[in-house]
């Protein structure tokens, strides 16, 4: 028996001996040789692994920009820090870097929308949405149940009493996690810089949008009538917004269903001062009436209460005597409401 045993363990001895080397023959013989650049990547990556990039975490990301397949701006999180030291180490130009913020293209809330039958399922927008669409009567309305919420890594979003997503700005990185998740295509992101964004995204006629929901886009087109820039254009029954438009709030105020929503919490109002001559040229354009007052040839006064903040007066004045007055800069709001 003692020979038995003896001769057994020499022999997985010797075959441990042979396999073992030829594991380590073949991993001479088969080794890639890892940039040590890709070590420093992932050091100069947030690491929060959002996959806001579109790759799975900060090791595949960072795997990607080495191989030139993703640009070093990719990293929403890092923002512009992330993106010039990326674009040091690996000696590339830096492309142009635009923040992103996450909105709700919704403002259907319990409140606002009608519902199709009472649900009883899982609390999941995805699987709600699976069954049979979802609840409530507008197909394309906000189910209420958090999704996007759940998939935002910094905790960004909070869901309203009124059953909507509430965005935190403030905490928002614009990875795009939420929009992901969000089986509707309600959350979106946009430029930091773009004030006003539609908030709805059924793309009904009117009267099929009122049915379901008071606050639903009813595709008038006047948000398009009265945007001097043309910075909004109508694409079927929904508006089109170019980011780069400046007087969008000409828009959000004249929209009848408040379907736009204005990031900007208080505007700037407009003054008048003495250079004024009279000419009239503000009050003709001004989109509010009765804002700006004064007879020809006399100096104009604004109804400081009634000014919306678009500022078109003080591009035709002539005199430049118009001025913005009052909260000066960008001032943060959540949004819907």
């Amino acid at each position: 028996m003692d020979s038995v045993i003896l001769s057994s363990t020499v022999t997985l001895g010797l075959l441990g001996l042979l396999f073992g080397g030829g594991l380590a023959y073949a991993s001479r013989k088969f080794a890639v040789d890892k940039d040590p650049r890709l070590a420093k990547i992932i050091d100069i990556l947030p690491g929060s692994n959002c996959g806001g990039c579109g790759y799975p975490g900060c090791t595949g990301f960072a795997e990607a920009v080495l191989k030139g397949q993703a640009p070093v701006t990719g990293c929403t999180v890092g923002g512009k820090e992330v993106a010039e030291k990326l674009a040091k180490l690996l000696g590339r130009e830096l492309d142009e870097i635009v923040p992103m913020v996450a909105v709700v293209q919704c403002q259907g809330g319990n409140e606002q929308a009608k519902d199709r039958y009472e649900y009883h399922g899982i609390a999941n927008c995805a699987i709600a949405h699976m069954t049979g669409g979802g609840h409530k009567a507008c197909a394309y309305g906000c189910l209420g149940f958090a999704d996007c919420m759940r998939a935002c890594p910094f905790e960004a979003i909070n869901m309203t009493e009124n059953g909507l997503p509430l965005v935190d700005e403030d905490k928002c990185t614009g990875c795009g996690a939420c929009v992901t998740a969000c089986p509707l295509g309600i959350m979106k992101l946009i430029p930091t810089t773009q004030q006003v964004y539609i908030a709805c995204v059924n793309p009904d006629k009117g009267k099929a949008v009122k049915s379901v929901c008071s606050i639903g886009c009813i595709g008038c087109s006047l948000c398009a009538k009265v945007t001097p820039s043309g910075a909004i254009k109508m694409d079927g029954n929904l508006p089109v917004i170019d980011p780069s438009g400046t007087d969008l709030v000409i828009a959000a105020y004249k929209c009848p269903t408040k379907s736009l929503a204005d990031r900007i919490k208080v505007r700037a109002k407009v003054s008048i001062d003495t250079t004024c001559d009279g000419c009239g040229e503000c009050r003709k354009i001004c989109p509010v009436k009765e804002v700006i007052q004064g007879e020809d040839g006399k100096r104009h006064n604004v109804v400081f209460d009634k000014c919306i903040g678009c500022g078109v007066c003080i591009a035709v004045c002539p005199k430049q005597s118009i001025h913005a007055v009052g909260a000066l800069g960008y001032i943060k709001v959540k949004h819907p409401r």
